[in-house]
């Protein structure tokens, strides 16, 4: 009996490309319907319930000057800065994730978060007004950002010195917050905890435009400088063969990357989690990062986000949970499901 060989086709790159082109294109329309619903629940649930239409017809104004009111000042601004701050989360756990070939890498371990911390915090501590509070968030993940590049500059910010470097930043600045809450007043102290554990509850118009129209800046340049980002996926020697200044573009992007996280922070404070985990869920559905995938990675920070605060308003009994808690709770085992891959004789065998 004779075999015959079967020949096996490989997809052409035309098909190959043609099919992540479908991925993406499904996976932006299911996260498109997904947001708009969640933002339908958030308008229409709560303590006054209402008709989808009847929230509809109250946020441009119209109807019940209650039902204005309630949609306009407290719903739908809350809302928005989810889904701003979720996306610019996103964003900056894709950039800073590709930028240092790293799967661990996020605002956490590059020391923003602390920084937006301390610097909200500092308010509190100087009674400062609460519309001031996201200024002084926005201030301290910029200061971590220059401290991260003035510590790491002398080695070319090479990417193991900036990832050492941003967890000591990190540590630092974490000590320097929980002094100063120890030795708050008591009435100022539990202030301070739910912010530095991130919350969007009372955010403002004022609020959400400001953060909106800079995040929607900063999304704009990270998208732009997505080549740049693309070549230093080939390593620093053929990135610099291909004449691009590795330290300068890299250190371009870390600015990028950190404005995004700084800008959220400044709206939801230090919500842990999305950032480390949009990365990952985007880059299964879709395959190798594209300019697509950063687009994509704010999207699905946004529905992430927006989500968790619907569940902390609606699915949980403790009446005032921050956000930031139920990020964290999903946060620490899928950190350390990520560390047990990284550290697996498979993935050590194939880096």
């Amino acid at each position: 009996m004779t075999l015959t060989a079967v020949p096996v086709r490989t997809p052409s790159p035309a098909t190959s490309r043609a099919r992540v082109r479908r991925r993406v294109l499904l996976f932006a329309a299911a996260g498109l319907l997904a947001l708009f619903a969640l933002l339908t629940v958030s308008l229409t649930t709560g303590e006054i319930p209402m008709p989808a239409g009847t929230a509809l017809r109250a946020l441009a104004g119209l109807g019940d000057p209650g039902d204005v009111l309630v949609v306009q000042q407290f719903r739908a601004p809350r809302s928005v800065a989810a889904i701003v701050a979720g996306a610019g989360l996103g964003a900056a756990g894709c950039v800073l994730q590709r930028l240092f070939r790293n799967p661990l890498a996020s605002p956490d371990v590059m020391g923003v978060t602390g920084g937006a911390s301390l610097g909200a915090v500092a308010l509190i501590a100087a009674g400062a007004s609460q519309a001031l509070i996201p200024v002084g968030a926005l201030g301290g993940g910029l200061l971590a950002a220059l401290l991260l590049g003035v510590f790491a500059w002398r080695s070319g910010l090479a990417v193991t010195r900036l990832v050492l470097t941003g967890l000591a930043v990190q540590a630092g600045l974490a000590a320097a917050v929980n002094l100063m809450i120890v030795r708050f007043p008591a009435e100022l102290a539990g202030s301070a905890l739910q912010w530095t554990t991130g919350s969007v509850y009372g955010r403002t118009w004022a609020e959400v435009w400001g953060a909106g129209g800079a995040m929607v800046l900063a999304l704009a340049a990270a998208l732009v400088m997505h080549r740049r980002l693309a070549v230093l996926d080939l390593g620093d020697d053929s990135a610099g063969a291909l004449g691009l200044r590795t330290s300068t573009a890299r250190l371009q992007l870390l600015v990028v990357a950190v404005a995004l996280a700084s800008l959220a922070a400044a709206l939801a404070g230090p919500v842990t989690f999305v950032a480390l985990a949009v990365p990952h869920i985007v880059r299964f559905v879709t395959g190798p990062p594209t300019a697509a995938s950063l687009a994509l990675a704010g999207l699905t920070g946004a529905v992430l986000l927006l989500a968790s605060d619907l569940v902390v308003q609606h699915l949980l009994p403790i009446e005032g949970l921050p956000v930031g808690a139920v990020t964290a709770t999903l946060g620490a085992p899928w950190l350390l499901v990520l560390m047990l891959r990284q550290s697996s004789p498979v993935q050590r065998s194939h880096g």
